[in-house]
């Protein structure tokens, strides 16, 4: 088995590798700092399940997800992430991933998780089982949040975190009147027309 473990911080990635190191079969545990480095490493060799961190430098882990996915469908990705389970792991899983995780997860967790997916299935823990059940039974009608596009949706959470647009263009490596059109769309199928409405909506869902 073949792991590539994608975080921003390498205290967190040597963490992992020694939980990892555990598993019987493990042949390789390559790191990945940001989603550009871990798309780079994928064109040198083939990894069976990849541990993706969702707050990445360079990229949204959700947009790095799509890009695996596309490329490689056979490759298994467990989303790592500190945002509220409910919101961000519907969405990872409808993209593709194989199970989604909180960092503060236990140990053997992981190892469970690892080792399930490995075999072909699907992990999400009891916790995020019943906070999906329970956001899915108090939801009946379609979140607005949930209309916007997976670009859209990035945006939208760095402008509700106060982020300019030229600062979001310079992180997504896009240009500012791109960035505006974007705002622009998110606005339009949200119904709102400034930006502290997003943010009040953001953390009224728990987004940020």
């Amino acid at each position: 088995m073949k792991i590539l473990i994608c975080d921003d911080h390498k205290i967190v990635r040597d963490g992992l590798g020694q939980i990892l190191r555990q598993l019987p079969g493990i042949t390789l545990i390559t790191e990945a700092g940001s989603g550009d480095e871990l798309l780079d490493k994928m064109k040198s060799d083939n990894f069976n399940i990849i541990l993706l961190d969702i707050s990445l430098p360079d990229k949204n882990g959700l947009e790095v997800l799509q890009s695996v996915k596309t490329r490689y469908p056979a490759t298994n990705v467990l989303m790592l992430s500190m945002h509220p389970q409910e919101q961000y792991a519907k969405r990872a899983l409808v993209l593709g991933a194989s199970g989604y995780l909180t960092k503060d997860t236990a140990s053997d967790e992981l190892l469970l998780a690892v080792q399930k997916v490995s075999e072909g299935g699907k992990y999400i823990s009891q916790s995020l089982a019943e906070n999906l059940a329970d956001h899915l039974s108090r939801d009946e009608k379609q979140l607005d949040h949930e209309v916007l596009s997976g670009r859209e949706f990035e945006i939208m959470i760095k402008l509700a975190n106060g982020r300019s647009l030229q600062e979001i263009a310079n992180e997504l490596f896009i240009s500012n009147k791109t960035v505006s059109t974007y705002r622009s769309r998110i606005m339009e199928k949200m119904e709102f027309h400034k930006n502290t409405e997003l943010t009040r909506y953001c953390i009224e869902n728990n987004l940020i």
